[in-house]
């Protein structure tokens, strides 16, 4: 499945990684693309939305649904 999130918060190179290895941690082999300028997190993963949105708000960053 193919998602898209709009996460508040990430201004850096660091918060681009710690986005993708908290998805990566729940699905290894999903596909992470991130627009930092456009607030935007693109995935495609065969997890639940709710539980890749959980596991970005856990690196304490906001979604927005």
């Amino acid at each position: 499945m193919q998602y898209q999130f709009e996460v508040q918060g990430m201004t850096c190179g660091h918060c681009e990684r710690a986005v993708t290895s908290a998805i990566q941690q729940l699905d290894p082999q999903a596909q992470v693309r991130i627009d930092r300028t456009q607030n935007r997190v693109d995935v495609d993963s065969s997890q639940p939305r709710e539980a890749l949105a959980a596991a970005i708000a856990e690196e304490g960053y906001q979604v927005t649904p």
